[in-house]
């Protein structure tokens, strides 16, 4: 089964085609990652996919359903899209923020339910988030922020997490931090989780599933040992690479490269 199925996918800013005639099928209860070179359609797909940006032509099924057909309402329930750069209002609090994510989920006047807080409550404690519930969020740093950001895409209750560079500008342990919280979510409570990365090693380490683009073109698509080899490399990023598998994992990881000539 397929959480999203792409068929024949255009997508183009004003008049440039940045991805062409794309098919592409993400698993269900899996992690994918997505990968390729700057500038190559990663952000775009993903956009188009959380429909944040209208394809130019093509179709997108989420959970075997015409997305065109869903509701904003609909979409909101199933599919939780995390931005590269998020920005929450000025003073706002982590707790308030995480309380967000249950719009898509509230009638009349958007109070909050018990049942609401008990969701937030819940996605603040399995983020580890409960001790800075009252912190405003810009005081936080910027792997808390997030996780912040995660909790509250927990509290809408869908199967389906988008992310857009969710390590970008973090350090070493705080990117670490943010995708071991991803998988024990994808292992724990079954998320479906999608995400572009351009750390090759950490997407090879943490995803079920690799997708690598170049020019809007899927070049290859499969297991971690599957994309994350010496040829895919070469015809996605134009390096050399060397790969070696992790002993205690078998997960491939490339430990130096050089540009082809």
């Amino acid at each position: 089964m397929n959480s999203i199925v792409t068929n024949n996918l255009d997508i183009a800013y004003d008049e440039t085609l940045i991805v062409k005639s794309l098919n592409m099928n993400i698993p269900h209860g899996q992690i994918t990652s997505i990968i390729g070179p700057n500038g190559c359609g990663k952000s775009t797909v993903l956009k188009a996919v959380g429909r944040i940006l209208k394809p130019k032509n093509g179709l997108i099924y989420l959970n075997g359903e015409d997305i065109r057909n869903l509701s904003t309402k609909a979409v909101a329930q199933a599919m939780a899209v995390l931005p590269q750069t998020p920005t929450a209002p000025s003073g706002l609090t982590v707790k308030e923020l995480v309380a967000y994510g249950r719009f898509p989920h509230q009638k009349g006047f958007g109070r909050l339910t018990a049942e609401d807080n008990r969701i937030v409550k819940w996605a603040l404690d399995i983020t580890k988030l409960t001790e800075l519930e009252h912190r405003e969020v810009d005081t936080l740093s910027g792997g808390q922020r997030q996780r912040v950001w995660i909790a509250m895409a927990l509290a809408q209750q869908t199967d389906l997490i988008l992310l857009d560079e969710p390590t970008t500008y973090l350090d070493l342990s705080h990117q670490l931090e943010v995708l071991e919280l991803l998988h024990s979510l994808n292992k724990n409570q079954g998320c479906t989780i999608v995400m572009v990365l351009h750390d090759l090693n950490l997407a090879a380490r943490f995803s079920d599933y690799m997708i690598a683009i170049r020019g809007g073109d899927i070049i290859k698509h499969g297991t971690p040992k599957e994309v994350m080899t010496v040829p895919v490399l070469k015809e996605v990023f134009t390096i050399d690479a060397k790969i070696v598998h992790e002993p205690s994992t078998g997960r491939p990881v490339c430990i130096t490269y050089n540009l082809l000539k």
